[in-house]
């Protein structure tokens, strides 16, 4: 789909002529000319269609946070301090779509001194997943606070401690899913298919090859794979050491629950981003990494409303 209209293209094409039109207009842009110059019809539809769904979920997802905000807003049931984190959420949701098609316009335009394949930029797509999971993790959030009695912990030093470094797990969690747009927006992960080296190195060599340095975070397919393994050893680190500091504080048994399921998901994270790594990144492990990713930072998340303090 190569251009963005927010009612008009519910309607999918109907009629033969009218998908060879479409397919037309998308044999004007880069991505055709250069890497799918051969796709057929077919081929195209389903592109299309992948598209498509992701556009139509999208929409979905707004009205089901628009209409029920609409409706208790009506009805009375907001207080005023869900008020305004409803409208926030409900301005995010907004925000998200129209840097989604941002995003995709990035991969539709010609780029005369790039010797690159077609692709979205690296830095449109981090900006639309981290823009996602600031909306996921801003609702779960909500909910938990709103669904889960809070527990009346003593405030000790190592509560306060445990409750920090929740607070930065989550943090690198967040980072390191965030870091994960770049190694698919640049497709990192097929530069190196081996665990725990790089090739034969620990450092590889092309780590710093581009000028000036700092591109090399951003633009380096090689640094962004680099960057993403250490903050994945990172995080499954951090949520490890929180796993066993916690051991030796007395907490609830559904806090107990949650520093263990904490655990699990990383360790379980840990594996499937090494099996995409070692699998040359098939798709269906790719996406289950991906979701993965989700899973953990919702932990996390659980996590620190579990060790929320009361208000006084």
């Amino acid at each position: 789909m190569v251009d963005w209209h927010l009612v008009k293209e519910m309607k999918p094409p109907q009629t033969q002529q009218e998908w060879e039109a479409e397919f037309q207009k998308y044999q004007q842009f880069p991505e055709f000319k250069i890497l799918n110059h051969d796709m057929t019809l077919p081929e195209f539809k389903f592109i299309w269609y992948m598209e498509y769904s992701h556009r139509m979920w999208g929409r979905a997802v707004g009205l089901a946070y628009l209409l029920p905000a609409a409706y208790f807003w009506h009805r009375g049931c907001l207080s005023p301090p869900l008020k305004g984190r409803v409208l926030a959420l409900c301005a995010l949701v907004c925000f998200q779509g129209l840097l989604g098609w941002y995003m995709v316009k990035s991969g539709l335009e010609e780029k005369p001194d790039s010797y690159d394949i077609p692709r979205v930029s690296q830095y449109r797509l981090a900006a639309h997943l981290g823009s996602a999971l600031v909306l996921y993790s801003a609702s779960l959030w909500t909910g938990l606070s709103l669904l889960l009695p809070q527990h009346k912990l003593p405030e000790t030093k190592q509560l306060l401690r445990l409750r920090q470094y929740a607070h930065g797990t989550t943090a690198l969690i967040f980072l390191t899913a965030l870091s994960g747009a770049f190694v698919a927006g640049l497709d990192a992960g097929l530069v190196y298919n081996s665990f725990p080296k790089m090739g034969e190195r620990w450092i590889p060599d092309d780590l710093l090859a581009f000028s000036p340095v700092l591109r090399n975070i951003f633009e380096n397919p090689t640094t962004v794979q680099f960057d993403h393994r250490i903050l994945g050893i990172a995080s499954v680190t951090a949520v490890t050491a929180l796993y066993f500091f916690s051991r030796r504080i007395p907490l609830p048994r559904r806090t107990r629950m949650a520093v263990t399921s904490l655990l699990a998901v990383a360790c379980m994270q840990v594996g499937l981003g090494i099996s995409t790594l070692l699998l040359y990144v098939p798709t269906p492990v790719a996406a289950t990494h991906q979701s993965g990713s989700l899973a953990l930072l919702s932990m996390a998340l659980w996590l620190m409303s579990e060790l929320r303090r009361v208000p006084k």
